[in-house]
């Protein structure tokens, strides 16, 4: 069978679903393709927890945050969902960049305060400060799955045409305004396609766009219950513990052990989230082993045991879920002739969801080109996003 549509969204995770309701609630008719069943494990888009880190320097992200942030609560009034918790992260550790972080959050309209480790650790007892503490009140977590679920409900609601189970094959650029998707069931004949399908970007688009170099590694943090058990102190951490980021000295021996600089936030159910930062091993997405590698999660109860004195390392429950990492950890957002572009979004992008979807739909849609930070064919800059950039 085959169909004629004006927009087919590849992917129905975070990116793709955000993006069909950017276009449905423009009026736009848009048909979303997800290989999975609602809710899978097999991408980046699931779980329950992400940050909402605020703690960015580069212009284009803090503008990008500045957006997310009413679009956020714009979906959660929509569908009636509770979404975003504003409980603030904690950037802590010797980062040269915390002053321009500060003062781009500032210029941006963003919250910024600077803590000494005392008056942090008494404020948060669970977790240990090392040095100076860069608070972003703003910022937060997000829900990962009930996220998903939202923009997908929102997008239905507005127009869009939702369809599970349906695994794409190929694509064929037959003009500037004509694209030919094969699926297993049939084909589509669309005037765009949008392409947001994670680690699986540059098998499918292979020969038909120029993607950049991106890296696919299985990670895994883990989730490391609270040390104080009661009912009492989890309804404390749900709405007191923030999200945290802590990056080492490479040249100090205490960190000697690390992998890469710590992220983590509260997962309401399961516990204190932590994890390094992209140093998994590399994966194929369809052949995945979903098990912890053992000497990287023995470091990371390791750095709990330290570092977070509220949380028990000793039974951590793993989690897996795939990075797929461009050169620069900048997000690849273009367009080529009939084909969008979304991917590489390296670790840090769930919190730009809202505002991701608000660009690709403009690509979509010839309303704005996307900004130049993201281009298919930029000299990759590896200053940007620094290690603050994390989810």
């Amino acid at each position: 069978m085959e169909e004629s549509m004006e927009t087919v969204v590849i992917g129905g995770g975070a990116m793709g679903s955000a993006t069909a309701w950017q276009l449905a609630r423009r009026g736009r008719p848009v048909t979303v393709l997800e290989r999975f069943t609602p809710g899978h494990a097999n991408g980046a888009s699931h779980g329950a927890s992400r940050n909402f880190n605020t703690a960015y320097a580069e212009p284009t992200y803090v503008s990008m945050l500045a957006e997310a942030l009413p679009l956020w609560r714009e979906l959660e009034v929509e569908t009636a969902s509770r979404l975003l918790r504003q409980v603030g992260v904690v950037n802590h550790g010797p980062n040269p960049s915390f002053d321009r972080v500060a003062a781009a959050l500032s210029q941006a309209g963003l919250g910024a305060e600077f803590l000494a480790p005392e008056a942090a650790a008494e404020r948060w007892p669970g977790i240990r400060f090392d040095g100076r503490v860069l608070f972003a009140p703003d910022a937060g977590r997000v829900n990962a799955d009930a996220a998903v679920t939202a923009l997908q409900t929102a997008a239905t609601a507005a127009g869009a045409d939702v369809r599970h189970g349906i695994r794409v094959l190929r694509l064929e650029v037959q003009g500037d305004d004509r694209v030919r998707v094969t699926h297993e069931t049939g084909t589509i004949i669309a005037r765009r396609a949008v392409v947001t399908v994670g680690a699986w970007t540059s098998g499918l688009l292979a020969g038909v766009v120029p993607v950049p170099r991106l890296t696919v590694t299985q990670e895994q943090p883990a989730h490391f219950a609270l040390r104080d058990a009661s009912p009492a102190a989890a309804a404390r951490a749900e709405t007191e513990w923030p999200g945290f980021n802590h990056t080492p000295a490479r040249s100090d021996l205490r960190y000697g052990y690390w992998y890469s600089p710590v992220y983590g936030m509260y997962t309401p159910g399961q516990g204190i989230k932590a994890g390094w930062h992209g140093v998994g091993p590399g994966t194929d997405p369809d052949a995945r082993s979903f098990a912890p590698e053992p000497v990287q999660l023995a470091a990371l109860a390791r750095y709990v045991r330290e570092w977070l004195p509220g949380a028990d390392p000793d039974v951590p429950d793993p989690v897996s879920c795939t990075y797929t990492t461009t050169v620069d950890e900048d997000f690849v957002l273009d367009r080529v002739g009939p084909v969008i572009v979304g991917a590489g979004f390296s670790g840090h992008g769930f919190k730009f969801t809202p505002a991701v979807g608000r660009i690709l739909a403009d690509l979509a849609t010839d309303a704005a080109a996307a900004p130049p930070l993201f281009a298919l064919n930029r000299r990759p800059n590896a200053a940007a996003g620094g290690w603050l950039s994390r989810r």
